[in-house]
């Protein structure tokens, strides 16, 4: 993949910060794996971190003439289950051959002796990634963001498509997929809940009773505008990030999972943080799935089943970030505020269900 230098816009692009206190890697132990592997040339220079993310931690590694991503667990996490660092750069190993849309991984450490944890390497891609703020130029001109979120779904569409053979086939078990995964989500709820939410007990009876019959693809699992590194001139998507839950998998539930994350302007405001997809442009939910079918050259299904699994998904990943948080393993005071954002999916839950409809609830 091409990287982009000397880019028009750079004041959009996504960039490196301080590191976080707490979360520093030890870069003597870093400097010394890296000259064993990658040779005397791989002198670290700086680290930093890439400041947005809720879920695994990633750096920037410069070295001379060369910045690499790291890409680790975060601290207090099961790393055998959604932070799986092996597996996902696996996952990036067997893409290669069949998606462009990829960084490309340089080395994996599945041993925690030197950081702490498992972790990869990856080459940095340069480019903007949609968090809280719009760049000017999209905040300028709408059509820009109706571009970017057909884009989106189409590429979606695309990943799912993809032909399942070789590495590809070997990434997941689709066969009892929907089930097993209804009843994961359902017992990691029960693992990391602090109080007693109507909508998340409303789908948990509810999910029980509408499970969806098996179909299989390769899916992304935790597909959203910030997983999305966009070119800063044309505002293409120029790579998809963060592919530790990829699986074979329903094609649906993944699409799901993107319509819970996918906010409207009447959603709570606490999904706001996780897509800019309730600005003025953007395609509404169901307009995300009239698009996504229309690319598979399928008539649509009823997505609701999906819809309000993807709302129980988030809500259970950000209440687990948010139990770390309350019990002191985590001081990212970013996540103080997540309640609200399970809250906010309860509440999407409790309105599909009521409406029998996906979006416009208000």
């Amino acid at each position: 993949m091409a990287l982009i230098s000397e880019p028009m816009n750079k004041d959009v692009l996504d960039h490196p910060t301080s590191v976080r206190e707490g979360e520093h890697l030890d870069k003597i132990a870093l400097q010394e794996y890296l000259w064993d592997f990658l040779g005397a040339d791989a002198k670290i220079i700086n680290i930093k971190q890439f400041p947005s993310g809720f879920s695994n931690l990633t750096y920037l590694v410069e070295l001379k003439g060369k910045q690499l991503v790291l890409r680790k667990p975060p601290i207090g996490a099961d790393i055998k289950s959604a932070h799986d660092m092996a597996r996902e750069y696996r996952v990036l190993q067997a893409l290669a051959p069949a998606y462009a849309k990829i960084p490309k991984v340089i080395l994996q450490c599945e041993s925690p002796d030197i950081l702490g944890a498992p972790f990869y390497l990856m080459e940095r891609i340069t480019g903007v990634v949609l968090r809280k703020e719009l760049p000017q130029p999209l905040a300028k001109d709408p059509t820009l963001l109706r571009q970017i979120s057909r884009a989106s779904i189409k590429n979606l569409a695309e990943l799912h498509q993809l032909k399942l053979d070789g590495a590809l086939s070997t990434l997941g078990k689709p066969l009892g997929y929907a089930s097993r995964q209804i009843d994961g989500w359902i017992k990691r709820y029960r693992a990391c809940q602090n109080t007693t939410l109507a909508g998340m007990e409303l789908a948990v009876d509810w999910m029980s009773d509408h499970q969806p019959e098996d179909l299989h693809a390769f899916i992304h699992n935790d597909y959203k505008y910030d997983n999305l590194m966009l070119h800063p001139e044309t505002w293409d998507i120029i790579a998809v990030l963060d592919w530790e839950m990829a699986t074979l998998g329903h094609p649906y539930m993944d699409l799901g999972t993107t319509l819970g994350y996918w906010a409207e302007t009447n959603d709570h405001p606490a999904l706001r943080p996780f897509s800019l997809t309730w600005l003025p442009g953007n395609l509404d939910r169901q307009e995300v799935v009239d698009n996504y079918f229309d690319s598979i050259g399928q008539p649509p299904t009823n997505m609701l089943p999906y819809y309000v699994f993807g709302c129980f998904k988030i809500g259970v990943i950000v209440q687990q970030i948010y139990a770390r948080y309350l019990q002191g393993i985590t001081k990212d005071q970013r996540f103080a505020q997540l309640g609200h954002v399970v809250n906010a999916c309860a509440k999407n839950i409790q309105n599909a269900l009521k409406y029998q409809r996906i979006n416009h609830f208000y």
